[in-house]
């Protein structure tokens, strides 16, 4: 472990989704719960996450959205309801939050790739294979499961294309030898074992750059490339911490990271292509690799494809952030598959957090109350059943910070959980109901009362972690100070004296049958909505169609004479990619393009200022009179090789032809 007295743990940065759910919440809500037990203990602690911007996902929704692939997802990370707002409703308490578009991350990535091609770890060739969009993977055909991707189970489709590969092969051995040497490095073990099966069956280079896809990080020496997303995406473990920026200086304290926690389908590149990067780059591996399971909805992960996403801002808000943070760390058994039904989130918070905790912080602070005015005496008197609850209570930091270490939240629960349960007997036991009838126990009575308190003072430090918002509300009627609070002074008779004051409580008891029913009729209304929306809309659209006026027709048409089909032929339409576009000083009308129409850069210029803005065409694909004889432009200044094509409109403005991303540049437009 660290001896630094530093903890760095991390998170994957998060694809930004238009529809978050509960299941996005799962290694954020565990990691933060680790990172907030490391600084109880003591550790400077840097919890890391963010979000992954850039790919072919992200151009083809921002293109369908009709916005920029930047403004797409700074909508989605900034913006109302997105990420950063899930984050904050969940009480995440992360110390750093990147985004792969920070142009701090940019320069740190171009500086990786360009010192690996430097070296001769990335080399120049060509791509063929299988490619799989949604999981921007690509596959050989040994790796395909029955023709599809092995991750999703998605269609593939073929894909050619000029790229830069990293000599991933060459690292093979090293990393079976360092999984050999570091037998903690990928957990659980049945994950460990995948990686090195997958290695044994022959270790393919990976693909690291593309140029179908211009949304993503230029390649510093040949911008006609993008990096491929996962080099972009895992660099960011090292960039967030300043390494080939200037932005922060936290890479020394830091790195190497405590812990990647990562779901399992992306295992592959946190243990396989990332270490082989920080072999290459002589950099320290991390420590550890979790690679956990999906939180399931009747029995298949949840997506929004399948419509079978759960809304945390709706669970949070029905039942407490805290609630649904303990369903998640305690229900799920950590490194497996879980499953998330409404019936088990009930059953826990009415077992677990209503009937255990919550009763026994509510009776405890009614006795005091009732028995002793809130403020418990000095005088208490020893007596049976005492040593079997102060052991138990005793011993709980020690297990719990065990399980911990291990990365065994839920267990970690179980000990708390079971100390209250024993204090909840300590009640029964001791009966204080019974005691306060006669004088002669009063002392006996606040010895009771107090080892119930101190029983609940461990509770509310222990579950600070994972409970914040509840671990604030026992100490307010504990009347615990923050030093009360501290990790250090978990020492049972610690606190001295107890004055506390009865509040709300702290989890109410569900009528399991009547939420679920109310559950169950707000689906089905929830149901019968979108499809009275959907056959609205379909009826809206039907007349629309039945309404339309015949298709108008531009006025004025201007012929020009007819040419033969070879003169046609002569004229040479192709797709290129705008890598630059910027507005002339000399000019309102003009445009400075540089293209690429699959074998060369070209530069022209195009008269629709008035209408494009430059980001509106920068790694757009557009079509161009290829063949056109290079004009020379104000007065010389410039050459135009070439004419972007547009179309006339009614308003006397210009519609630019764009084309979409997987149409490589140089493709014959006919």
């Amino acid at each position: 472990m660290n001896e630094k007295n530093t903890y760095y743990i991390t998170t994957p940065i998060y694809y930004p989704s238009d529809k978050l759910h509960i299941g996005h919440s799962y290694t954020t809500v565990a990691c933060d719960a680790l990172a907030r037990f490391k600084r109880m203990q003591g550790k400077k602690v840097m919890f890391l996450t963010g979000t992954d911007e850039h790919g072919q996902k992200i151009q083809d929704k921002a293109a369908a959205a009709g916005v920029t692939p930047k403004q797409y997802v700074d909508n989605i990370v900034e913006g109302a309801g997105g990420v950063k707002d899930l984050w904050k409703l969940m009480n995440i308490s992360y110390d750093r939050f990147i985004r792969t578009t920070d142009d701090y991350h940019i320069a740190s990535c171009q500086k990786i790739f360009q010192k690996l091609y430097d070296q001769g770890d990335i080399y120049k060739s060509v791509y063929k294979g299988h490619y799989c969009k949604p999981c921007e993977s690509f596959w050989t055909d040994s790796q395909l499961k029955d023709g599809k991707c092995p991750d999703c189970g998605g269609d593939v489709y073929e894909a050619e294309e000029e790229a830069y590969f990293f000599k991933t092969g060459k690292y093979a051995d090293r990393l079976l030898k360092y999984y050999e040497d570091h037998p903690a490095f990928i957990q659980p073990e049945t994950r460990k074992n995948e990686m090195i099966a997958f290695i044994n069956q022959g270790l393919q280079d990976t693909c690291v750059s593309r140029t179908s896809v211009s949304w993503g990080i230029p390649v510093p020496f040949d911008p006609k490339h993008t990096m491929y997303v996962w080099v972009d995406a895992l660099s960011n473990y090292i960039s967030a911490l300043g390494y080939g920026n200037d932005q922060y200086n936290d890479y020394d304290a830091f790195w190497p990271a405590d812990l990647h926690m990562v779901g399992k389908e992306i295992l592959r590149f946190h243990t396989i292509l990332w270490p082989a990067m920080l072999m290459a780059l002589d950099l320290p591996l991390p420590e550890r690799v979790f690679g956990h399971g999906w939180l399931l909805l009747d029995g298949g992960k949840m997506s929004k494809s399948k419509g079978n996403v759960v809304d945390p801002a709706v669970l949070c808000e029905r039942y407490s952030v805290d609630a649904i943070r303990y369903f998640l760390l305690r229900e799920i058994p950590f490194g497996n598959d879980g499953v998330f039904s409404n019936e088990a989130l009930i059953a826990r918070i009415n077992s677990d957090l209503a009937n255990d905790l919550g009763n026994l912080l509510s009776r405890t602070v009614a006795m005091a109350e009732k028995y002793f005015g809130g403020t418990l005496p000095a005088a208490r008197a020893a007596g049976e059943f005492d040593d079997d609850l102060i052991k138990t209570v005793s011993e709980m930091p020690a297990k719990v910070a065990a399980c911990m270490d291990d990365l065994l939240i839920p267990q970690a629960l179980q000990e708390v959980f079971k100390a209250i349960q024993r204090a909840n007997k300590y009640i029964d036991e001791t009966a204080p109901w019974a005691l306060a009838k006669d004088e002669a126990n009063r002392d006996r009575l606040a010895m009771v009362l107090y080892n119930l308190c101190e029983a609940l003072r461990f509770a509310t430090v222990l579950l600070a972690p994972f409970l914040p918002d509840t671990a604030d509300k026992m100490a307010e009627q504990l009347g615990l100070s923050a030093a009360d609070r501290a990790w250090d002074g978990l020492r049972f008779g610690g606190k001295t004296d107890y004055t506390v004051h009865k509040g709300d409580a702290l989890f109410p008891r569900i009528d399991a049958a009547k939420e679920l029913a109310e559950l169950a009729a707000a689906h089905e209304a929830q149901v019968k909505a979108a499809q009275e929306k959907a056959a609205a809309a379909e009826k809206a659209a039907a007349a629309e169609k039945a309404a339309a006026p015949a298709p108008a027709a531009a006025e004025n048409i201007e012929h020009q004479p007819e040419v033969s089909f070879d003169d046609f032929c002569k004229v040479e339409l192709r797709v290129a990619q705008v890598l630059t576009c910027e507005t002339l000083p000399e000019s309102k009308k003009l445009l400075k393009m540089t293209l690429f129409d699959g074998e060369r850069e070209r530069t022209i210029l195009s008269g629709i200022a008035k209408w494009y803005k430059p980001e509106d065409l920068i790694g757009r694909k557009v079509g161009i009179v290829a063949n056109l004889a290079p004009r020379p432009m104000m007065k010389g200044k410039y050459v135009s090789e070439g004419m972007v094509m547009a179309a006339d409109m009614p308003d006397g403005g210009a519609s630019v032809v764009f084309f979409p991303d997987d149409v490589l540049p140089g493709s014959a437009i006919h």
